[in-house]
């Protein structure tokens, strides 16, 4: 059986017609030399004092895009479009811990721990998709800048990492440190909170919480719903955290970035389940002939046999359930076969009937599973990722496993809103623009932008971080709530002017 293109299934609309000339370049306006256009206004800054702008968050706020760290991306981060406008109503210099080029790897002695950004590449075979540059990236890990730092977004920190003594230390590097902040503490026993408020910040954003849940979605629910365990310290890096942990971690963080008398704009948490991410790879994403679905179907004889023979002479199964863990193909696209825990264990009846089935429109297949469905296992053509062989966990989120995520993000939210009232900050509801942005898309200056993965201009090619473009929009939002709550009269900025993906 020849290896299945799944890239070119899950990308079958994407042609050059999606992609408008401003995606890949971004042309000056032109000038009229003779009457310029002059912006009279007078910016303010209402109740608000821009001069000291302190940005605390994770991957969303450093600016993180394209699956890494690099420094046009962030150039691009929101904190860094918000200091701009800022800088029109009395905001001060605004700076950040700059990655050394825009491959986007890390070095730790010389030795890469982390991959360089991806592009799109459009392959002739393959169809259009993501692939990492090439090349040795030079941002050394152990090479501590000098600070201090505006922007203190970390990547892959969850909201309780923000006061953890030692998260800076290069000595704890693949255990309890994070490189990216090992870059910009200001010592190896540094918090991040402790070098923000160091700075005396007279106006903050804050926008964690999101790998609090995050990185067990992108595990595909390989990790554990920590539910009702209060230990942050007793937490997996895949794993969910408590509603009631993230509540207290959060009233603390503002507790402190008020106390100097600042104001802040304070952002909700996106559905993480509707990026493209979770909604690019199509469940029947196995396209098969009639003469290969027949001899699948002949294989799989025994063991659809196996499973009626234990609902007709056990207690241990249902017909129902029976008949969700059937496997059938026919001729044209088929389901992925996956495992889900979330089944009966019959391995003691029968240990040939592992917890394995075919995805259902309710299923979410991770965006990385589409370079090896299809392929072989081995060389072996009888064994076939998806096909012959399910996939694992981590590649695939279950309906169960999206309502653990779901329901934390609720709860996580509410806390958000409602320390934003108790504090009187500005709130940006960044879930439901990005909510807007997948289903609806957002048109800002004449420009539409939607969620699709690769075409659709606000997401990058992670399919998980926004591109510069989405960022601007994010901004704009941040903008908007900044004014309403301060009653400043910053503008907002043209989204034209930010990539929607990068080609190179």
């Amino acid at each position: 059986m020849k290896k299945i293109s799944i890239a070119v299934i899950a990308l079958c609309a994407f042609t050059f017609v999606g992609c408008d000339d401003e995606d890949y370049l971004v042309l000056p306006e032109p000038v009229d030399e003779i009457n310029p256009v002059v912006d009279n206004t007078v910016y303010t800054s209402g109740e608000a004092d821009f001069s000291t702008f302190v940005s605390v968050g994770n991957s969303l706020t450093a600016g993180y895009s394209d699956g890494a760290l690099f420094t046009s991306g962030q150039e691009s981060s929101f904190p860094n479009i918000l200091a701009t406008q800022f800088a029109l109503a009395g905001g001060g210099a605004f700076s950040q811990p700059l990655m050394s080029d825009d491959l986007g790897g890390l070095l730790l002695g010389g030795n890469q721990i982390a991959e360089n950004r991806f592009y799109l590449n459009f392959d002739p075979v393959n169809g259009p998709g993501p692939v990492r540059l090439g090349g040795t990236p030079t941002t050394e890990v152990s090479t501590v800048l000098s600070g201090p730092f505006n922007n203190m977004g970390v990547p892959g920190a969850k909201s309780y990492h923000l006061g953890f003594s030692g998260y800076g230390n290069v000595g704890g590097i693949g255990a309890y440190a994070n490189p990216y902040y090992v870059r910009m503490a200001t010592s190896p026993g540094a918090t991040v909170m402790g070098d923000v408020m160091a700075q005396s910040p007279t106006f903050f954003s804050l926008w964690i919480g999101n790998n609090d849940v995050l990185s067990y979605a992108l595990a595909g629910g390989d990790g554990v719903d920590q539910l009702g365990n209060y230990v942050a310290a007793t937490y997996g890096g895949n794993d969910i955290s408590d509603p009631l942990v993230f509540a207290g971690v959060y009233a603390e963080l503002l507790q402190a970035l008020t106390s100097g008398g600042a104001k802040g704009v304070v952002a909700t948490l996106p559905n993480v389940t509707t990026i493209p991410y979770f909604t690019t790879v199509p469940h029947n994403s196995i396209p098969l002939d009639a003469a290969t679905a027949g001899m699948l179907n002949q294989a799989f004889a025994a063991y659809n046999g196996g499973l009626q023979f234990v609902v007709d002479n056990t207690p241990y199964l249902t017909q129902e359930e029976a008949d969700r863990r059937m496997i059938s193909f026919k001729e044209g696209l088929n389901p992925v076969l996956i495992l889900d825990e979330n089944l009966t264990d019959l391995t003691e009846v029968n240990s040939d009937l592992t917890n394995m089935r075919q995805a259902t429109e309710a299923d979410l297949l991770v965006l990385p599973a589409m370079s090896f469905l299809g392929t072989l296992v081995g060389g072996n053509p009888q064994l076939i990722n998806g096909v012959s062989v399910p996939l694992v966990d981590k590649w695939v989120l279950t309906p169960e496993e999206q309502d653990q995520v779901n329901t934390a993000q609720i709860a996580y939210n509410e806390s958000i809103k409602a320390l934003a009232t108790q504090h009187g900050l500005a709130l940006f509801d960044a879930a439901s623009l990005l909510t807007t942005l997948i289903d609806t898309g957002i048109t800002q200056n004449g420009i539409t932008t939607t969620g699709v993965f690769a075409t659709g201009g606000g997401f990058s090619l992670d399919g998980v971080h926004p591109s510069p473009r989405g960022y601007a929009i994010l901004a704009n939002g941040m903008i908007e709530a900044i004014n309403t709550t301060y009653q400043s009269n910053l503008p907002n900025v043209d989204v034209g002017d930010y990539k929607g993906v990068y080609i190179q």
